[in-house]
Order: C-alpha cells, then sequence, then structure tokens
C-alpha cells in the first residue's frame, strides 16, 4: 500500500470533520453523523485507490453509505471510465466518520473523525456487536491477561511502569455494565476516569506515554475496537479484546463471518494484521490529543494525526484553509 496515501486519506477525515462541525452543540447527534458521512463518503471517491469498507456505519440495508463491503475510491467512481493509466492499490477501510456522535452535539471534548486503512485482509471483518477490551501502553503489553482479576491486571502494569496502583489512572465508559468493573478497579486504589463516549479516543491515549492514562478497560463497540487496534499497532501499545454477543442470533451471525471460536482472546495484531496500516484521524472538538475544528473570519484550522504502520511514523498536522483569503489574518 503506497504510503503516499495518508494526506490523500488525511483530506477524507478532514472534510468530515469540517462538515460535522458545523453541526457542534445543536443537539442533533444524527444530523451531525449524516454530514460526517457524506463528507467521507464524497471526498473518499476522489483517492486513488480500490477500496472496500470494511468496519463502516453498518450493513446495506442500515447504512445508505460507508456500509460495510461497499467499494470505494477513484476506480470505483461513477464518473471514471475507460483504460485506467495506473494500477490502483487495493485497499481495506474501516471508518467512524464521527466517533462521538452525542459529543459532537453536546459541544463535549473528544469527538473525531477516523480512517483505518491496510492490505486487502489487513483488517478484521468485526460484526457491529460488543467486545470487552483492555488497552495499556507499550511497557504493559505482555503483562496483562483478559482472564485475569481487575486487581492483578493494575499490579502488573504498576510494575511495569515502576509506579503504585495507587498511582493509575484507568478510563472506563461509563454505563451500567460497568459498575463491578468500576467497584473493583476503586478497590485497588487506582483512580478511574469515566467517559460518557469515545472509547476509540480513549484507547489511543492509554498507549502514549505521558498521556496521563494507564489503562482503558470495559465493552465497547467491537468495530471501534478494530480502528483502536490499528492505532495501537502503530503506537506500538498494547490490546486484548474478546467479542461479546448479547442479541439473539448474532452468535450465528459471528459464525457466518468465519468466526468459529467465540470466546477468543485477540490482541491488536489478530484484529489488524496488515503489514502496512496507516491511521488518520481530525479533531472535530478539543480532545486528548487533538483540537478540535476551529472557525475564524474567512477560513478554517485543523488538527489532525497520520500514523503508519511500515514507516514507524507519528505525524501531528495542523491545517489551515482560507476560504476567503482576500483579507484573512491567519492567528497562530
Amino acid at each position: 500500500m503506497d504510503s503516499d496515501l495518508s494526506l490523500e486519506f488525511l483530506r477524507v477525515v478532514e472534510q468530515a470533520a469540517i462538515a460535522c462541525a458545523h453541526t457542534m452543540g445543536q443537539g442533533d447527534r444524527h444530523k451531525s453523523d449524516q454530514a460526517a458521512v457524506e463528507a467521507m463518503r464524497s471526498v473518499m471517491d476522489t483517492v486513488p485507490i480500490d477500496g472496500t469498507i470494511v468496519i463502516g456505519e453498518g450493513e446495506r440495508d442500515e447504512a445508505p453509505m460507508l456500509y460495510i463491503g461497499e467499494k470505494v475510491g477513484m476506480v470505483n467512481a461513477n464518473d471514471i471510465a475507460g483504460p485506467r493509466p495506473v494500477r490502483f492499490d487495493e485497499v481495506d477501510i474501516a471508518v467512524d466518520p464521527l466517533e462521538g456522535t452525542n459529543l459532537c452535539a453536546t459541544g463535549s471534548s473528544n469527538a473525531i473523525a477516523v480512517l483505518a486503512a491496510s492490505n486487502r485482509g489487513g483488517l478484521l471483518h468485526a460484526p457491529d456487536l460488543y467486545m470487552e477490551k483492555l488497552v495499556v501502553g507499550p511497557s504493559s503489553k505482555d503483562a496483562v491477561s483478559l482472564d485475569a482479576p481487575v486487581h492483578e491486571n493494575l499490579k502488573a502494569i504498576a510494575s511495569c511502569l515502576g509506579r503504585r496502583v495507587g498511582d493509575l489512572v484507568v478510563t472506563v465508559l461509563e454505563r451500567d455494565r460497568h459498575v463491578k468493573l468500576i467497584a473493583d478497579i476503586r478497590a485497588t486504589g487506582a483512580r478511574i476516569r469515566l467517559i460518557g463516549d469515545g472509547d476509540l479516543s480513549a484507547g489511543i491515549t492509554a498507549a502514549v506515554v505521558g498521556s496521563g492514562v494507564h489503562a482503558v478497560m470495559g465493552i465497547g463497540g467491537a468495530p471501534e475496537g478494530v480502528l483502536a487496534a490499528a492505532a495501537i499497532r502503530c503506537l506500538n501499545g498494547g490490546m486484548l479484546a474478546r467479542l461479546v454477543p448479547t442479541k439473539p442470533g448474532q452468535e450465528e451471525r459471528m459464525r457466518k463471518m468465519g468466526i468459529t471460536d467465540l470466546k477468543r482472546v485477540y490482541t491488536e495484531v489478530d484484529l489488524a494484521p496488515g503489514p502496512d496500516i496507516l491511521f488518520v484521524a481530525t479533531g472535530v472538538t478539543d480532545g486528548s490529543f487533538m483540537r478540535g475544528v476551529r472557525f475564524f473570519g474567512g477560513g478554517l484550522r485543523t488538527s489532525s494525526t497520520i500514523m503508519s504502520l511500515r514507516g514507524r511514523m507519528i505525524r501531528f498536522t495542523d491545517s489551515v484553509r482560507l476560504e476567503d483569503p482576500s483579507d484573512v489574518v491567519v492567528e497562530f
């Protein structure tokens, strides 16, 4: 997969972030999500790839655009006809046009537009159900187990970091299903950061040394888990995950997708096994490691990150767009 695609995919997430940022704080999560999806889909067809959505907005009957299995990229655009002068890379793509729809709708922190891409077959085609997750930084990734008690995992993380358990910060989604998990963490003396949404952003933060977050624990969405795994591989962090079917028919759906071991524990490499992985995200609202879209008279500014596994590169970038350059002042 051509590493030059990173800047092409940057355009995709930037436009999605800009589109939904216009809806920030308006209290309409569906409007915010629709704006992001439409913008991302439009720009995707200008990218020189033969792409397939493997993690998207849902099944085809549920999502009019960016549905699982949808073909995207310049080679599949309706206005491209005739012989191709170049060979287009075949790319599997996982997207979350707006991770944190509620966050955007309420103007809260950590809403982002996200895309991960890899070689064909390089991202797990995860069903849209729950996933139990444990995310840690590079030093702790070989010291934890998804089946170990909470106190043992926190003791192992603290040992790897040369800290006391009471120094650790664990991020957990604030959900009723996590009442026992929260109680178990508090019983160890560790501190907890409860979040309303956005466990993908939280997972990335846990894999970054110096972020102040040392682990993410709990159950969230499986599609977000695959996206997180792509970023965590680039960051050399660690992730353990297991699919959690909760509704009738979900186990059968897993089997139809080729998942025969329903209790399997996946690592970040299992979830994102591709040799080439690109992870690209743009902030919609201000967050832990990116600022949100900022509008000013005559232009706007975005904050993004680009991660490349093969290039072993993490790039943070700010982009300023001058929509009316005739009389505009750019502030840094």
